[in-house]
């Protein structure tokens, strides 16, 4: 038989693992980036834990708070349902920024014709301006703010179901069953995530979508927009 420390642990690592699936911004968000970044499956997965560490860390952080200062379980929910309304919003604002500025890379780089004279002679060439007005310092800085906008959004997004996990063993008085919570909860949560951007990434890289590559910046922000607007309008 188990006893009530098993349960609720076993307990925390299944809800981590649905917690995690059930919500697309856990592993979309960063399969979109990656593929429309080319990042290598190691920067991403890096990036992702990352992230994962500040969502779940931030949680805890809020939880320990609470239970030190003895908050009320429906006052930490609050707080936690007001961090996820903001991380939804910020998370549809970078997605959007991020469409509007991957579907002006694909006006910079279509192709036309110039007609050009020189004396009696008269010949057209064709050419785009990618190479052109393409600012590579300026990529270069948006490529290091990307990964760090991300996790400014995840720090802000709450674990909804950690919070009411910890009310037990902190009614319990019992530090080492909370902090046993934590860990099982967070490590879950992260793997779940690595898990399931690399099933994604690898699937992805034996598709090969020819022609697409110059939309894959605003198809990244598309996706990260769904993901966003599942959060704020279907409550994912």
């Amino acid at each position: 038989m188990f006893d009530e420390a098993s349960i609720l642990l076993l307990t925390a690592a299944t809800i981590a693992f649905v917690h995690t699936i059930l919500g697309p911004d856990h592993y979309l968000v960063f399969v979109a980036m990656g593929k429309a970044r080319d990042w290598s499956l190691a920067k991403t997965l890096r990036i992702t834990t990352w992230c994962g560490l500040g969502h779940v860390l931030s949680s805890v952080l809020i939880g320990a708070v609470g239970i030190v200062l003895g908050a009320e379980l429906t006052r930490l929910v609050a707080i936690e349902s007001g961090r996820g309304s903001l991380a939804g919003w910020a998370l549809l604002a970078f997605g959007l920024v991020y469409m509007a500025w991957g579907i002006k890379k694909i006006g910079r780089g279509h192709r036309h014709t110039h007609a050009h004279s020189h004396g009696d002679l008269v010949h057209s060439h064709d050419h785009d301006h990618t190479h052109e007005h393409a600012h590579p310092h300026i990529e270069h800085k948006s490529g290091s703010i990307t990964p760090w906008a991300m996790f400014i959004i995840f720090v802000l997004g709450p674990c909804e179901a950690l919070i009411p996990l910890f009310m037990y063993p902190a009614a319990q008085q019992s530090s080492v069953l909370v902090m046993s919570v934590a860990l099982v909860f967070g490590v879950v949560t992260i793997l779940t995530m690595l898990g399931a951007v690399t099933l994604a990434m690898i699937g992805l890289e034996r598709l090969r979508f020819r022609g697409l590559q110059r939309y894959s910046h605003a198809i990244a922000g598309a996706s990260i927009v769904a993901c966003g607007s599942a959060i704020n309008f279907a409550g994912l």
